[in-house]
């Protein structure tokens, strides 16, 4: 009944999505027009290519830890179903693209909660990810933006903070799947019978850490594109756009209520690169990333779209019990 609901109720999430990514472009219109545009065909390219590579990564992540969890799901298909659930994440709630997953991973025949418990990995992990990244940025760059000055004393301890959630989880990573089991039984769904290792858990870590670098390469060659840049010599802008991308995305994160992180993030990237660049650039290069995601995401979902149509999805097969067997 449920998938049933879920493909006829399938265009109207399209739509809604559509219309609140029409929404966060429109409210930062006006700043972005104001912008003098002057765009490096070359920057942007690069942008371009760095950005499909993180996402063939990000993708593989969540592809791995299906696998670990027991299912089987082609990387193609895990492809396809990632873009085709990407633009829901815009509608206010951050839920939809979970259970979007879980609709699209049950034709497959995986369980509801193994695609719940390989997201919630998926998100744990890459949240994760980032601490290493943003504890060396800040141990070596001793930037914290228009907080440098507050935080100079905690400094050592506040890194020593942020990275302790990972040293306790790849020295038991179990607990992990231990903390999604009860989950699952407070909400009344079957347990996921799994074993997750500090290898398995330090190669997803290292993955994550690859794809947020990747991410900030994208973004650092984007904002190179817009010009004109700041004094800084190059490769010093490049280090500072590439590591402060992830902090900023994983802030934009915990804001559980707004669409995919929307102005928490931005206003992140403003606080920390804010002093090094200007405010007006970081502004704009941080809008302009925003844009430049959701463009690529539509193009993506719409190619997914148009192979799904050539090669559907299978449905789950109904099974039939023989009366003999209904009987007993």
């Amino acid at each position: 009944m449920w998938r049933r609901w879920f493909d006829r109720l399938q265009p109207l999430f399209l739509l809604l999505a559509f219309a609140f990514i029409a929404a966060l472009l429109r409210s930062q219109w006006a700043t972005l027009r104001s912008y003098e545009w002057h765009l490096d065909p070359a920057w942007l390219a690069l942008s371009a290519v760095l950005m499909l590579a993180s996402w063939a990564v990000e993708v593989y992540i969540w592809y791995l830890l299906i696998r670990l969890l027991g299912a089987h799901l082609p990387y193609g298909a895990a492809l396809r179903i990632w873009f085709l659930t990407a633009l829901v994440r815009y509608i206010p709630g951050n839920v939809w693209q979970p259970l979007s997953l879980t609709f699209y991973c049950q034709r497959r025949q995986i369980r509801p909660e193994l695609t719940l418990a390989s997201i919630a990995l998926f998100q744990v992990i890459l949240f994760l990810a980032t601490t290493p990244i943003a504890a060396f940025y800040f141990q070596v760059t001793g930037n914290w933006g228009i907080f440098t000055n507050l935080v100079a004393g905690w400094a050592d301890w506040l890194i020593g903070l942020a990275l302790l959630p990972v040293l306790i989880f790849l020295a038991r990573p179990g607990w992990l799947l231990a903390i999604l089991n009860w989950l699952l039984r407070k909400v009344g769904r079957d347990v996921v019978v799994a074993k997750l290792s500090s290898w398995h858990l330090l190669l997803l870590l290292l993955m994550g850490m690859i794809d947020w670098l990747l991410w900030g390469a994208t973004f650092a060659t984007l904002t190179f594109a817009l010009g004109p840049l700041t004094q800084l010599p190059l490769p010093t802008l490049f280090f500072h756009l590439m590591a402060v991308y992830p902090i900023g995305y994983a802030i934009g994160f915990l804001s559980l209520f707004t669409p995919s992180g929307f102005g928490v993030r931005e206003g992140a990237y403003y606080l920390l690169l804010a002093p090094i660049m200007g405010g007006g650039l970081v502004t704009v290069a941080a809008l302009t990333m925003r844009v430049w995601n959701i463009v690529g995401e539509v193009v993506m979902a719409l190619v997914s779209l148009l192979i799904e149509r050539r090669q559907p999805m299978p449905m789950p097969t109904p099974v039939i019990v023989p009366p003999l067997e209904r009987s007993r």
